[in-house]
Parts: structure tokens; C-alpha cells; sequence
């Protein structure tokens, strides 16, 4: 690892994190080509840190021979310009063999996710992050959603207990319990952002001390996503509002209309902007004609209004 940990934590607590999609030529195979063109043309735009194989990267639909290319794709193209984070997860065996992969890789931080498809108790997550973040070196952030949420106790204990545990990645939205967990663990962790189309409730993070998000929608529209960004952290609320309204809240509303559309309309963002990286695998679905010339409509309305192309 040849950022340290300070710029690694750095990176987290301010800048806009991106989160790219993972490329599949017409036959639904890995792209390396144009995946590695896409981490550049990411760090061009000026992100903070590149989180691959996340959940926009589709990770629980890759093998784990396309995760080995992903990494030491991202790792080589960024170069150390800024920190390269991988997802981990699946069941505690494959999460411990791809944090290993991740670090031969040159990775700098993991993401965990909760367990696959299974319904669990809490103490049971906590015993399975504990597991995989103690069986690695790399500082490790924890993705707290779904079947694998985490309150102010255990975040607290896995703290404690692991101390390459450095960032919190909140998928709830629950304000409030997130309040509650940064009040009550403070600077021992960063925190970020993590519900899909952050942006629309980025305000509500900020007020509370979360001053970053993953951005998916920085996929298809980078300027933009950027003048967020920098308007949200200045202040300039009415900026903030403007985006929102033109472009957040349609692209939320467009994205409820469909499970899994959180990634899917960012797949058919991509190729609207002329940067494709495919179609999503099973079990996701890309967005029908109608919903697709919906996110055609908001992408060009946006960018025209403030002055993108």
C-alpha cells in the first residue's frame, strides 16, 4: 500500500467518491479495455477515490476471475493518483479470498458488504464483519445496509475490536440512528454517504458531519455531479436546490418506478452519454425503451440548464 492511511481517510472525509459501473461487451463478457478507459476518464474528473467493484460495479454478479481483473485494472490505470477501494463479501470464505486478491492487487481499502441474500441478527453481522476485517491488513470500510445493518453497539464494538476498521458507509438513510453512531463512536471512523442517488439526501448527511457520498450518478453526469459537490460543501443552497430539482429528484423518481433500477439507469445513462460498458447481468434488468428516453430527457435537460454537454 503506498498511500497511507491518513490519505486514505483523507480521501473520505472530503471529495466526491465515485463509484463507476463495470463494463460487459454485447455478449455480457468483461470489457477490460473500456473499463480501464472509464477509471481514467474518472480521475480526470477530479474524484476523490474510485470504488470498484461496488454495488453500481455489480459486484455480487461477478466471477471472481473478472473481481482479480477489475482490481489490477483500477490499481494499475489510477496509479496511486488517489485511493482504489474493492468491494468484498458473499460468505466469509470468499470475502477473506477476495480481500486477498484485492491486496496482491495493490487495492488500498475494502468495502464490505453485507451477507448474500441472507436474513441475519445483528450479532451475527457483527461476528461476520469482525471475521473478514480481521483476517486482512487493508483498512476496511463497512457498507451498513440491508440484511447486514449494524446499530450504535456493534458499530461501536467493531471499533473496538478491529482497528483496521476505518469508515462506516451508511445504505439505511436513517438519520437519525446514523446521528446517534457518530455522536457516540466520533472520529474513531469516516463516514459516507451510501443510500442510492445520495445526492437527495446529501444535505441532511452533511448537517450531521457526513461531508461525502458515493455518487453513481457521476457515471453519466460528472460536471454536474461535480458542481453538486462543490455548491453542497460551499453552501451555495441555491445551486443545491437548482440540481436537485432539475435533475435529482426526476432521476429518483424515475428510479422508483423499477426494482434495481439504482444501477440499471446508470448502465443506460452511460450509453446515452456515449461511454457504454454494457448491459447489467441477471438478476437486474436494464430500463425499458420508455423509462430510457424518460433518462434521456432529464440527462440532456440537465446538463443544457447548466451549461454541460
Amino acid at each position: 500500500m503506498s498511500l497511507t492511511l491518513a490519505q486514505i481517510k483523507a480521501s473520505l472525509e472530503d471529495g466526491l467518491l465515485s463509484f463507476p459501473i463495470t463494463d460487459f461487451n454485447n455478449k455480457g463478457e468483461f470489457n477490460p479495455d473500456t473499463f480501464a478507459d472509464r477509471i481514467e476518464w474518472f480521475v480526470q474528473h477530479k474524484v476523490s477515490s474510485v470504488f470498484v467493484a461496488g454495488g453500481t460495479g455489480e459486484f455480487f454478479s461477478l466471477s471472481k476471475q473478472e473481481y482479480e481483473q477489475v482490481v489490477n485494472i483500477a490499481t494499475k490505470v489510477v496509479n496511486d493518483r488517489v485511493p482504489v477501494i474493492s468491494g468484498v463479501g458473499k460468505s466469509i470464505p470468499d470475502a477473506i479470498e477476495y480481500a486477498k486478491i484485492a491486496e496482491k492487487a495493490g487495492v488500498h481499502a475494502l468495502l464490505l458488504f453485507p451477507p448474500y441474500l441472507t436474513e441475519c441478527p445483528k450479532d451475527g453481522a457483527y461476528e461476520y464483519a469482525k471475521a473478514i476485517i480481521q483476517s486482512t491488513s487493508l483498512p476496511v470500510i463497512y457498507y451498513n445496509r440491508a440484511n447486514g445493518v449494524l446499530n450504535t453497539q456493534y458499530v461501536a464494538k467493531l471499533a473496538e475490536s478491529c482497528k483496521n476498521f476505518i469508515g462506516l458507509k451508511d445504505g439505511t438513510g436513517n438519520i437519525q440512528e446514523l446521528n446517534d453512531i457518530i455522536k457516540t463512536v466520533g472520529k474513531r471512523l469516516s463516514y459516507i454517504g451510501g443510500v442510492p442517488t445520495a445526492e437527495i439526501i446529501a444535505e441532511a448527511y452533511l448537517a450531521i458531519g457526513v461531508n461525502t457520498y458515493s455518487s453513481a450518478a457521476f457515471n453519466i453526469t460528472p460536471d454536474l455531479a461535480n458542481l453538486f459537490y462543490k455548491s453542497l460543501r460551499s453552501g451555495d443552497t441555491e445551486m443545491v436546490t437548482r440540481i436537485t430539482k432539475s435533475f435529482y429528484i426526476p432521476l429518483v423518481r424515475l428510479r422508483e418506478r423499477k426494482n434495481g433500477y439504482a444501477v440499471s439507469l446508470i448502465k443506460a445513462g452511460a450509453k446515452i452519454i456515449g461511454k457504454s460498458g454494457g448491459d447489467v447481468r441477471a438478476p437486474l434488468t436494464m430500463p425499458t425503451k420508455e423509462d430510457t428516453a424518460d433518462l434521456e430527457k432529464i440527462i440532456r435537460s440537465a446538463n443544457a440548464e447548466f451549461g454541460f454537454k
